[in-house]
C-alpha cells in the first residue's frame, strides 16, 4: 500500500536536531529552571508542613465542603498513607498535580472564555483540543524528555497538555449555556462587555467551570504513574517500581495511595461546584 514515500520521521528529526534544539535550547532550559524552582518550592512546602496539620486542614475542608463521610474518609486515607510510609511520595504527587492544574486553569479558563465569545477562535481551538485529547499520553513523553530532560518538569508539561482540554471545553460550554434572557437583560440595563462577562456570564457558568476543573484535577492525577516513567517522583514511581520488580504488594500499596488522593480531591472539587 506504499503508493508514495512520506519522510515524516526524517523531516521531524531534522527539524528537532538542526533547528529546535540548537536555536531554542536555551529558552527551554530557562523554562525548565523556572518550573523546577516552582515545583521544588511547592514540594518542599508540603513536606515541611507537619502531616498532622495537613490532615487536620483537609478534614475541616472536606467536612465543610463535601460532608462528614468524606471527612472521615480523609482521616482514614491519610492514616493509611502515613502507616505505609508513603507520605513524602504522596506530597510529591500532590505538588505535581497542584502545579500542572494551576497552569491548566490559568491558561484553560481564559482560552475557554475566548472560544465562547469568538467563533473564529472556537474553530481554531477546538481541533487543537481534539488533538490533545486523542493523542496517546505516552506520546507526550517523547518531546517532554527531549526538551526538558527527566524529572518533575517534563511530568508537569505532559500532565498540563493532557489535563487542560476539560478546563477549556467546560468553560466555553458554561458561558454558552448562560440563559439568553439573562444576557439580554444585562445588555438592556447598559452593561459593557466586561461587566456582562464578569457579573453575569462567569457567575452563572461557575458550576460548569468547576466541573471542568474537577476533570482537570482527575486527569492530572491519572498521569502520576505514566509521568513516573520519565523520572517524576511520587506515588507513581512506587507503582512503577512494583511493576518493574513484579512486587505485587508494593504496587498495591502505591496504587491505593493514588486512589485515596483521587477520591479526596474529587469529592472536594465536586463539593465546591455543588455549593456554587
Amino acid at each position: 500500500m506504499n503508493y508514495f514515500y512520506f519522510p515524516l520521521e526524517e523531516w521531524t528529526n531534522n527539524f528537532v536536531n538542526d533547528w529546535l534544539l540548537p536555536v531554542m535550547g536555551g529558552f527551554f532550559n530557562e523554562i525548565s529552571r523556572i518550573l523546577r524552582i516552582f515545583i521544588g518550592g511547592v514540594t518542599d512546602g508540603l513536606i515541611l508542613i507537619p502531616p498532622e496539620l495537613i490532615t487536620l486542614i483537609l478534614i475541616v475542608i472536606s467536612w465543610k465542603i463535601a460532608g462528614r463521610n468524606v471527612a472521615i474518609f480523609t482521616l482514614i486515607g491519610f492514616i493509611y498513607i502515613g502507616s505505609v510510609d508513603l507520605w513524602e511520595a504522596a506530597m510529591q504527587t500532590v505538588s505535581i498535580v497542584i502545579v500542572s492544574t494551576f497552569f491548566s486553569i490559568i491558561i484553560g479558563i481564559p482560552l475557554g472564555i475566548f472560544a465562547a465569545t469568538n467563533k473564529v477562535a472556537d474553530k481554531i481551538i477546538r481541533p487543537i483540543l481534539d488533538f490533545m485529547q486523542t493523542l496517546p499520553s505516552f506520546v507526550y513523553l517523547i518531546p517532554a524528555i527531549l526538551l526538558f530532560g527527566l524529572g518533575g518538569v517534563p511530568a508537569v508539561i505532559s500532565t498540563f497538555v493532557f489535563a487542560t482540554p476539560p478546563a477549556v471545553r467546560m468553560t466555553s460550554l458554561g458561558i454558552r449555556q448562560v440563559p439568553e434572557a439573562a444576557v439580554e437583560a444585562s445588555l438592556a440595563f447598559g452593561s459593557t462587555a466586561k461587566q456582562l462577562l464578569f457579573k453575569v456570564q462567569l457567575p452563572l457558568a461557575l458550576p460548569t467551570i468547576m466541573a471542568g476543573i474537577n476533570q482537570t484535577v482527575m486527569l492530572a492525577l491519572s498521569m502520576a504513574v505514566i509521568a513516573s516513567m520519565i523520572g517524576a517522583p511520587g506515588l507513581g514511581s512506587v507503582v512503577l517500581s512494583g511493576i518493574s520488580t513484579v512486587n505485587v504488594g508494593l504496587g498495591l500499596t502505591g496504587g491505593l495511595g493514588i486512589v485515596v488522593l483521587a477520591i479526596i480531591l474529587d469529592r472536594i472539587t465536586q463539593g465546591i461546584g455543588d455549593k456554587l
